[in-house]
């Protein structure tokens, strides 16, 4: 296998295999947790009636979300990876790795922005999520990896440059996701700011050519 479907094949699974009746159960719940956080944001979001919402019952849902931290950062993993699955559908356009990057990641964004309760549910979960939430907080970091790893289109594994460039636009995307649903950034204000931190991969692209 490849060193980049390596790297997403590794991305957002759990850490032990479930069933298929598990797995189904996963899937519920975390689909109630999405409709109850798209109705009212995090507030919204109570075990008990995610609980109810889903069909299960309360003691199973806190063996698998032992809080609603826990709850929202899997469902914003959930989340990229269903969007995941678009943007390999309609892959970006851009004549540029980090053009392509900056393209997906707007693209991203804008279907945050379609559900704001939503997104700002998760991003206040990831935001207050503990050392006891770190798989999960890994399992989106892998994802959104990922996601920036299939708009590169790399034919080798990233050099220790690209990973770092990665990194920074990681952090430039969640911090751009805070300060527009804080309403302290614009839409225009997001793109120059994704765009800029993109601008690193094609950056590292030109070092390792030189």
């Amino acid at each position: 296998m490849p060193a980049r479907s390596k790297l997403q094949a590794g991305a957002a699974r759990p850490a032990s295999p479930l069933t298929e009746r598990q797995e189904a159960r996963r899937r519920g719940i975390l689909r109630a947790s999405a409709r109850l956080a798209g109705r009212g944001g995090f507030d919204a979001v109570q075990m008990r009636e995610v609980a109810e919402c889903s069909q299960v019952a309360l003691g199973t849902l806190y063996r698998y979300f032992p809080s609603k931290v826990h709850l929202l950062v899997a469902t914003m993993q959930d989340q990229l990876e269903h969007l995941h699955g678009t943007l390999r559908r309609r892959p970006p356009a851009g004549a540029t790795a980090g053009e392509r990057v900056a393209e997906t990641l707007m693209r991203a964004f804008r279907a945050l922005q379609r559900e704001p309760h939503l997104a700002d549910a998760m991003v206040r979960a990831l935001t207050f999520a503990d050392r006891s939430v770190s798989p999960e907080v890994d399992q989106v970091s892998r994802q959104t990896t990922a996601i920036i790893l299939d708009a590169m289109r790399l034919d080798t594994a990233p050099t220790p440059g690209q990973l770092s460039a990665i990194r920074v636009i990681e952090h430039t995307w969640h911090s751009a996701l805070v300060t527009w649903l804080s309403g302290r950034a614009s839409i225009a204000q997001v793109r120059t700011d994704i765009e800029t931190a993109c601008r690193l991969i094609d950056l590292e692209d030109t070092a390792v050519r030189l």
